[in-house]
């Protein structure tokens, strides 16, 4: 009898785990440097029509950044499509494929999409997954999105990164590079840091269909000390929660 209402236990504390990163939930970013502003411009190549430009701006509270997107000349077909802030910057050779995985600090990975309606649990990176995809050839949108740094430093920090757009079936279509075109200043009594350093353990899985030429290099990502307090606590979390399932398992044997 214990042994049938413990496995199910287990099992449903395994789905909840997989439904956020191996270091918790995405945490809120509240020290944004106001007035802080990167472009990301997606490049004219003959590979494809698609055109457009992403702004990212800090909140004026300092909470979150600002995304304000205009996107056109997407195919007819292939859709939905999807864009994601990528781990690296595009290369000079300006191929897409070596812009790596998505942004993702705090380990989730793709496996189990991304759920809208809980976006803390989602990839720092992936913008439609939380903010809805693409379905048609023209698209503008503005929304804020909470769990993007433009701190220096952070694991969600994305000014040094790149932006991809994909078809339906994660080809990569085009992208660009973000660049700085406003520094802002980090709001007086603000917090040091929120959420964990980056780590980039994934490799690209797309293969690139167009390119775009950027002059962006990579900036080393290393914690900050509240960073690191963050990853710090979020594995001890991570080690309490073997101790409770082990014993557990000791209690059905």
């Amino acid at each position: 009898m214990r042994t049938s209402i413990i496995l199910p236990t287990l099992s449903l504390l395994a789905l909840a785990a997989a439904d956020t990163g191996r270091l918790g939930d995405a945490e809120v970013v509240t020290n944004n440097p106001i007035g802080a502003s990167y472009e990301a411009r997606l490049p004219n190549i003959a590979t494809t029509d698609v055109r457009g430009v992403f702004i990212a701006t800090s909140n004026p509270s300092g909470r979150g950044v600002d995304f304000q997107i205009t996107l056109d000349g997407l195919p007819s077909t292939g859709g939905p499509f999807m864009y994601h802030i990528h781990d690296a910057p595009i290369p000079p050779n300006g191929t897409c494929a070596q812009t790596l995985a998505h942004q993702d600090p705090y380990i989730r990975g793709e496996e189990t999409p991304c759920d809208a309606t809980a976006p803390q649990t989602c990839q720092v990176g992936d913008l439609s997954g939380k903010h809805g995809n693409i379905t048609s050839g023209s698209f503008h949108d503005t929304y804020t999105d909470l769990y993007a740094s433009l701190v220096p430093g952070l694991g969600s920090f994305f000014g040094n990164r790149s932006v991809v757009v994909h078809f339906s079936n994660k080809t990569r279509i085009t992208c660009a590079n973000f660049q700085i075109i406003g520094h802002g200043a980090v709001p007086s009594g603000s917090p040091n840091g929120t959420n964990a350093t980056t780590m980039v353990t994934a490799t690209a899985t797309a293969s690139a269909t167009g390119g775009a030429s950027g002059s962006a290099t990579a900036t080393p990502v290393s914690p900050s000390a509240p960073a690191q307090q963050t990853t710090n606590a979020a594995v001890r979390t991570l080690a309490g929660s073997g101790a409770v399932l082990a014993a557990l398992a000791a209690f059905v044997l």
